[in-house]
């Protein structure tokens, strides 16, 4: 790793007086404790949202996470009478620039054309409506790459976010603005949503609880396969928390999964039983770095010590993705340019032009200068996805609870690595391919309950999640539960504690994947 700078001590600044309390204190509370401060009549929501304000103007300018502030607005929400009296009432939030949204905020979704149109959301989704009913203060909107679509978080519209351990290097992406803000300490959570490892990747990366809540767990409007929200974290009770306040479906939604049986947050820290484990630590592409591989190992052993099974046995289908698949993932890949496209004219009110978005997304994302798919080949390549994601899922019928994996193949890439060459934006490909290699196929499973976990120093695992129960094993499996309770259990018995242990200069991180069977 390099000696770059690194905001480990940069969080003190001014403050409320009134509070007893200095920035550095608070910026290393959770939303919880935060919470229970304004319950306890210890502080007021602006208190609070005036001390995150000030974090956001000293360490912002160096990392460039927050790129939208709505600081007057938050104000005048923390003082008013009407703020809800959820569970987060008056904890400070930022929102992801992409996904959910709340009415009349800005939405550019990283892009230039949007950003100069000067485009606002028009409607609440049920997500942003749900984190408002919760009690957070809306400071802001986080940077992400443009359409969410790398694994790192540096748009042309915005510049580049900076991980807060090392400035020099990415966050990865696509909610790295939020994960860099949750690291530094600006706000305790801040919303987040994963595609193809949009969460996990940059949760890992900069060392924070990052789960990927099952298809249909929280209402998704937009009715995307592979799309998951939820938020970032520093700690499992605060996503178990939110999990509570934010999942269940609306009318209409096209993705339904059972109601947990009782609160996530009940489940923290619940035992997860004796859980049959699978551990994969290569990928089809190339070697897995060092680190990232001793990690993984090294929970192994812990999982192990704690009266697990673990077993050098994964889903065949990861590595042997078959004949044709190139075909298949390019057919489907250009299907979703184009609806990019289309759907980018219609809020801009005429065809999208070259100029309108990066190289890289004109020719990688949009797919512009390629041919539309025919319907026959879209056919064929819906069809091999769905049998794909089957040859995956029967892994988990043989009686295996999860998968344990690296989250990504290495630590933390500069940004100057992710920095395309704007003639050549096709080199990016394969390094992103690369990274998603252990995420992305869980997004056609829809059953996830995906956590990042980082390695804090040199064999110190930590490891965390929310969970969620079901009452018995004849009940669909809550596959989201098996991942947080072994996420927990690991958190508990790692030497690294809890809450916010900094991730330093080692970054290898490891992944549970639960697609359990209904274990009680």
């Amino acid at each position: 790793m390099t000696s770059s700078p690194s905001l480990s001590g940069f969080f003190v600044g001014r403050g409320a007086k009134s509070m007893g309390l200095k920035i550095d204190e608070l910026s290393t509370m959770d939303g919880t404790a935060q919470a229970e401060l304004v319950r306890r009549r210890e502080v007021t929501p602006l208190e609070l949202v005036d001390a995150a304000i000030a974090r956001i103007e000293r360490v912002n300018p160096a990392i460039n996470a927050v790129i939208t502030p709505l600081f007057e607005e938050a104000r005048a929400a923390a003082a008013s009478n009407e703020l809800p009296t959820g569970p987060f009432r008056g904890v400070p939030f930022l929102l992801k620039d992409l996904g959910a949204m709340q009415k009349g905020q800005p939405y550019y979704l990283g892009n230039r054309a949007l950003r100069d149109l000067g485009f606002r959301s028009p409607f609440d989704t049920p997500l942003g409506a749900r984190f408002r009913a919760a009690g957070f203060i809306t400071l802001g909107k986080t940077n992400t790459p443009e359409f969410g679509a790398q694994t790192t978080t540096q748009p042309l519209a915005f510049g580049a976010t900076h991980n807060p351990w090392d400035l020099d290097r990415s966050t990865s992406g696509s909610s790295g603005g939020s994960c860099a803000a949750v690291a530094a300490g600006m706000v305790p959570v801040a919303h987040a949503n994963d595609g193809g490892g949009s969460i996990r990747l940059p949760a890992a990366w900069c060392g924070l609880v990052g789960l990927k809540p099952s298809r249909g767990r929280v209402s998704d409007p937009l009715d995307m396969r592979e799309l998951a929200e939820l938020v970032v974290s520093r700690t499992v009770r605060d996503t178990a928390a939110v999990l509570d306040a934010v999942h269940g479906s609306e009318p209409g939604d096209l993705f339904l999964v059972p109601l947990p049986a009782r609160s996530y947050t009940a489940e923290v820290g619940a035992d997860p039983g004796k859980l049959r484990i699978g551990i994969l630590t290569r990928s089809s592409f190339a070697e897995i770095h060092t680190e990232c591989r001793e990690a993984t190992v090294a929970t192994a052993k812990l999982l192990e010590s704690l009266g697990h099974r673990v077993e050098d046995s994964f889903p065949e289908a990861l590595l042997d993705p078959g004949p044709g698949v190139p075909q298949f993932r390019s057919a489907l890949h250009r299907a979703h340019g184009h609806g990019m496209t289309q759907a980018l004219g219609a809020v801009l009110g005429r065809p999208v032009r070259r100029d309108d978005v990066e190289p890289y997304s004109w020719l990688v994302d949009l797919q512009a200068e390629q041919p539309p798919v025919a319907f026959e080949e879209y056919l064929k390549a819906t069809g091999w996805l769905n049998q794909w994601a089957r040859r995956i899922a029967r892994w988990w019928s043989t009686g295996f609870d999860l998968l344990l994996t690296p989250t990504v193949c290495e630590p933390p890439t500069t940004l100057a690595e992710m920095t395309p060459p704007e003639d050549e934006p096709w080199k990016l490909v394969s390094k992103i391919q690369q990274h998603v290699f252990f995420t992305f196929p869980f997004q056609f499973h829809g059953a996830t309950g995906d956590l990042a976990a980082a390695a804090l120093d040199a064999g110190r695992i930590a490891g965390w999640g929310p969970a969620s129960s079901c009452d018995g094993p004849r009940r669909p499996a809550d596959w989201d539960r098996v991942a947080t309770r072994a996420g927990a259990a690991v958190d508990r018995s790692s030497t690294a504690g809890t809450c916010m242990t900094p991730v330093r200069r080692r970054f290898a991180r490891v992944n549970l994947s639960a697609r359990a069977q209904g274990r009680g």
